[in-house]
């Protein structure tokens, strides 16, 4: 997983004055939503509707064909499982896979498709796999033994708009939490260091794995690639061909931006930015949180030079307010910056929604 080093860490706070009449009655003050409880709730409604585990039962020694209801194929050679210690496992061992094809799910489980140094990417597949026996995790027999990984073939259609074409695309790995360490002293004034995991608030961060393609198979309409470990995300994705001028694009909320979203450095978010552009299998999510904005001006903005100019796509813009969700979905073409500008801008105004309504906006998302 990705390391942060703070030596420390500096926030703004904004003091506000509030000047109340007291009666006589003392009838008491009523209180404010606790700290992060929106964030909480937002995510608890994400992950309550993401895609969940599928479970499976293999015997390690046979291997065989494991087929998600997705029809991606697993296919598990016999022996290929060890233990933490390396020893090899028969018997019957329990395989969980997580399976993400769509933007729907790719927002509902907040794992963007854009790699670390904020490229998009076309994504035939993210998947996370998971092997179990008697409550104790199993790896697989390193790819130079004569175990040969579990190759994977996933449905797939070619694809005009990844660089390089669909035929050979590289694989990425995905850190979801960074080890954050942070350097000061205790109440004796000797030196401390305490290191804590904490969520990425992109969702997750995608590095290619050096030397490791999926390939695309004509005849049976798969992409095919070797899963190599276990208990990480991977994903077979394209990088986006998108040949235009890149500008970046400043998301102002005009309206409903919970302010805690700026120091939510954790993965919840009470307010969220996803993008999704028009024929392509790819979300972007808006992650950086503009700095001291003025009002109707916050929001966040993406990668520097990231987006390319003349782009039609999707926004989702989603905010949990003191318990209520507001949301806007927009369509537009991203614009060139204006005059001496270096940026490009979109607004939102968003409006009160229920939960079903959200849930409504995101699944639509797959569509445009």
């Amino acid at each position: 997983m990705k390391a942060i080093t703070l030596t420390s860490i500096t926030c703004l706070v904004a003091a506000a004055l509030a000047i109340s009449s007291c009666k006589k009655n003392n009838s008491q003050e009523v209180p404010g939503p606790e700290k992060g409880q929106d964030a909480k709730m937002l995510a608890e409604f994400l992950d309550s509707h993401a895609k969940p585990f599928e479970h499976f039962s293999i015997n390690a020694a046979a291997g065989g064909v494991i087929t998600t209801s997705q029809g991606t194929k697993f296919n598990i050679p016999p022996n290929v499982f060890i233990t933490a210690g390396g020893a090899p496992v028969t018997g019957a061992v329990d395989i969980s896979i997580k399976e993400i094809r769509d933007v729907s799910s790719m927002i509902l489980s907040d794992k963007a498709t854009v790699t670390a140094d904020g490229k998009m990417l076309v994504s035939f597949g993210e998947f996370f796999v998971r092997a179990v026996q008697n409550n104790q995790d199993l790896g697989l027999r390193p790819k130079n033994d004569t175990g040969k990984g579990i190759m994977v073939q996933v449905p797939a259609r070619p694809a005009d708009n990844v660089m390089n074409g669909v035929k050979e695309v590289p694989m990425w790995t995905g850190d979801t939490t960074v080890s954050v360490t942070q350097h000061g002293f205790n109440y004796i004034n000797q030196p401390v260091t305490i290191t804590t995991q904490q969520t990425i608030t992109r969702g997750v961060l995608w590095n290619q794995i050096q030397s490791s393609y999926a390939l695309f198979n004509t005849s049976s309409g798969t992409m095919n690639f070797r899963l190599d470990s276990l208990i990480r995300w991977v994903n077979c994705d394209g990088l986006a061909a998108m040949p235009n001028p890149k500008t970046t694009v400043m998301a102002y909320f005009t309206n409903h931006f919970n302010n805690e979203t700026a120091s939510s450095y954790g993965g919840e978010q009470p307010s969220m930015l996803f993008f999704k552009p028009k024929n392509y299998n790819t979300l972007v999510k808006f992650y950086n949180v503009i700095m001291t904005p003025p009002a109707g001006k916050e929001g966040f903005h993406s990668y520097q030079t990231s987006i390319p100019v003349g782009l039609e796509g999707t926004f989702l813009a989603i905010s949990a307010v003191n318990g209520q969700f507001y949301a806007e979905q927009k369509t537009v073409t991203i614009s060139t910056p204006a005059g001496s500008d270096n940026y490009s801008t979109v607004s939102f105004d968003l409006q009160a929604v229920d939960a079903a309504t959200l849930l409504s906006l995101i699944n639509s998302m797959n569509s445009k």
